[in-house]
């Protein structure tokens, strides 16, 4: 694998070769306001639409950037690489462009629209190996298998060319951006895009205040801020694949840790729920991580009213297999399903009092399951409850608890709601 200097920063002259490389191959992809998402917020609010990108994501700035600087003796053996879906999409498109065999590894849990557009852009050129449960399962074999056949690695993040070719984009936000940017917000896997484009942002609009966004339930890009150095999280949630990694780029962070003001985490439900907004809103199909700049606009609330924000949309490769999943975890966030143990007692009628005297009149049973046991007074039913207002919840348990049906409340028993559930 190629060695580089333990101390890296982009230089601008870098990124703007890096235009001239990506520019071959990548679109010039829109900054438009968000007549929707402004209103709501108070803020002038703007997309970089990276999901319309080739490859639908900034990924190919990047792998291109990268596999082509590479030497014609390194471009004549294959290219490695790993990735949870879109910088292998990336390579794959660079590789068919530039007629270079890859090999790229995948989690086995990437969805499967994903797998099957890295073997469409590649073509002939590429080989997918699907190999362990994260990306950072995959990243292991793929580095493995590097060294063992002398290639050129390509790494999804922590790789100055990755870098620089991935800050170009932030080149088209100023320039497209018709005022002065108060904030930019970026989304955070490992940190190679953010490290890219804050580093031009710092330079060029010095007053802009960066704010990189990752899942809540893989923060780590904080836990890195945390410990002063990148550091693996033990365990992540995997659901927002584009940006859950264990641990940030050694490069990444270092840069990071300088030029973004504020790291916040987002719950993936809150993801979710912009995610279905966006395209009943926008007619806007992003993935889980492609929503995570908009998503934290909720966060910041006061902080940006008044303000012009740029938003990364960072990608549009979502599977629609994933789409009741998705609905599912905006409601969790919402407050408005729930899920109950309830006790029934084994007698006549008692499911009939339940519908009729517990039951709000807009709430609508979307989950049920009972096991009757004979040799009890009462029979457990797990029940999942979606109200029209996150406020019924109170006034349905209380309901609960005067009739005895209530036993327990599971949204708030995140390993019982799960294995359950």
């Amino acid at each position: 694998m190629n060695k580089v200097k333990s101390s890296y920063k982009p230089q601008l002259s870098d990124v703007q070769e890096a235009r001239i490389t990506v520019g071959k191959v990548a679109l010039r992809t829109p900054t438009t306001i968000s007549k929707n998402t402004s209103l709501k917020s108070g803020a002038n609010v703007w997309y970089k639409r990276e999901d319309l990108q080739v490859v639908r994501s900034y990924k190919l700035r990047g792998a291109y950037n990268k596999i082509a600087s590479l030497s014609d003796e390194e471009l004549a053996k294959e290219v490695v690489c790993a990735s949870a879906g879109n910088h292998a999409q990336g390579v794959a498109y660079a590789c068919q462009q530039l007629q270079v065999k890859a090999c790229i590894f995948m989690p086995v849990t990437t969805p499967q629209q994903k797998v099957s557009q890295v073997r469409m852009f590649g073509g002939r050129f590429v080989e997918v190996r699907l190999f362990g449960d994260t990306f950072d399962d995959s990243l292991i074999a793929a580095q493995n298998y590097c060294r063992e056949r002398e290639a050129s690695f390509i790494h999804p993040f922590d790789d100055p060319k990755i870098i620089e070719g991935q800050a170009t984009l932030a080149y088209e936000i100023l320039e497209d951006c018709s005022q002065a940017i108060d904030y930019l917000i970026l989304p955070v896997g490992g940190g190679g895009v953010a490290a890219g484009a804050s580093t031009v942002f710092k330079t060029l609009s010095p007053n802009t205040k960066i704010i990189g966004v990752e899942p809540q339930g893989a923060p780590s890009m904080s836990f890195a801020m945390d410990k002063g150095v990148a550091t693996a999280l033990s365990n992540i949630d995997k659901f927002i694949d584009g940006a859950a990694v264990k641990q940030v780029g050694h490069y990444t962070f270092d840069i990071c840790k300088e030029t973004l003001d504020e790291v916040l985490t987002v719950p993936e439900g809150l993801v979710c729920k912009t995610m279905l907004q966006l395209y009943n809103e926008e007619a806007m199909v992003v993935e889980p991580a492609g929503a995570l700049s908009i998503a934290a606009l909720e966060i910041l609330g006061p902080q940006i009213k008044g303000k012009t924000v740029v938003c990364l949309v960072s990608g549009g490769n979502n599977d629609i297999s994933r789409t009741e999943e998705i609905r599912e975890r905006a409601l969790l966030y919402e407050q408005i399903k729930h899920y109950f143990i309830v006790n029934f007692p084994q007698r006549a009628g008692a499911l009939r009092e339940f519908l009729v005297d517990v039951l709000g009149k807009q709430d609508d049973i979307v989950y049920f399951q009972y096991i009757k046991k004979n040799s009890r007074a009462k029979g457990p039913a797990m029940v999942g409850i979606e109200l029209q207002h996150a406020s019924d919840l109170q006034p349905l348990i209380k309901r609960m608890k005067a009739k005895k049906f209530f036993e327990q409340h599971l949204n708030h028993h995140p390993d019982l709601f799960h294995f359950l559930v």
